[in-house]
């Protein structure tokens, strides 16, 4: 089955992260383009992550999870080698009716990390369904060399004017031109 394509509103949702090595490096980096509240559990970390704790002011637990302490948290991200401790943690996150992600076990997984670019507002995501993450990967790097670099720019002058312009007809004719124009100007 296909994941659904979904853009979650991070802003006071609470988020665990247990582990500490490579892999939750790669999920917290993820995760800090769009939020800086995270709770990280692990026993040891490497540097990238003691790095990312200092430079993001972390909540960092040094211990190993125990049994509870996903309760209260809104999405809980297990980046662990350990199989039973996901397969645990999975059981214990459908009692708190909260998002789970198990990195080496889809099938526990609520939602899946998409290989994404974010330029500004403009936040592009590809997911394989998990069939090729190395294709969603140069996929992506594709689309990143293709992206005009004043999209930002445009993006920011798009909301200004949504914001500004009287809502109606004449409003969304004068945004859909504009965007037009840029789309015809960067990839015609």
């Amino acid at each position: 089955m296909s994941y659904f394509p979904a853009f979650l509103q991070l802003e006071n949702k609470k988020i665990l992260l247990v582990g500490g090595g490579n892999i939750a490096v790669e999920k917290l980096q993820k995760l800090l383009d769009f939020t800086s509240d995270i709770t990280i559990i692990a026993i040891e970390l490497n540097t990238t992550m003691q790095t990312l704790i200092a430079q993001y002011n972390l909540q960092y637990f040094q211990k190993h999870y125990d049994k509870g302490e996903a309760k209260g948290f809104d999405i809980v991200i297990a980046a662990v080698d350990d199989l039973q401790l996901q397969e645990e943690l999975y059981y214990e996150t459908r009692q708190y009716r909260c998002l789970y992600n198990a990195v080496d076990k889809p099938t526990y997984c609520d939602f899946i990390f998409p290989s994404y670019t974010k330029k500004g507002d403009l936040i592009v995501a590809i997911s394989t369904s998990g069939s090729s993450p190395a294709f969603a990967k140069a996929f992506r790097r594709y689309l990143e060399a293709h992206i005009p670099k004043s999209v930002e720019q445009f993006l920011e002058e798009m909301k200004r004017y949504r914001k500004t312009l009287p809502k109606g007809k004449e409003r969304m004719r004068f945004l859909e031109e504009k965007t037009k124009e840029f789309m015809q100007k960067h990839f015609s």
